[in-house]
């Protein structure tokens, strides 16, 4: 699945016929397989609109006490 997702991710015109069936052969049903296009389709999107617009995925944590950022 991991390595489905990753080729998916780098070039996903890459992905074949398969690549499905290996999904299928190792367990996944249909809708496991759509699922796992879906979540990786939406990370895909979200990495882009956050890079695209200079979004901190992570911004710094702060100690609620010292009211000072946490590394």
């Amino acid at each position: 699945m991991l390595d489905f997702a990753v080729k998916l991710t780098r070039d996903s015109r890459a992905t074949t016929r398969e690549d499905l069936d290996t999904l299928r052969a190792a367990g996944f049903s249909d809708t496991a397989i759509h699922d796992i296009v879906q979540i990786t389709g939406f990370f895909a999107y979200y990495n882009r609109l956050a890079d695209g617009l200079g979004i901190d995925p992570e911004p710094p944590r702060v100690d609620a006490d010292a009211n000072a950022p946490v590394p």
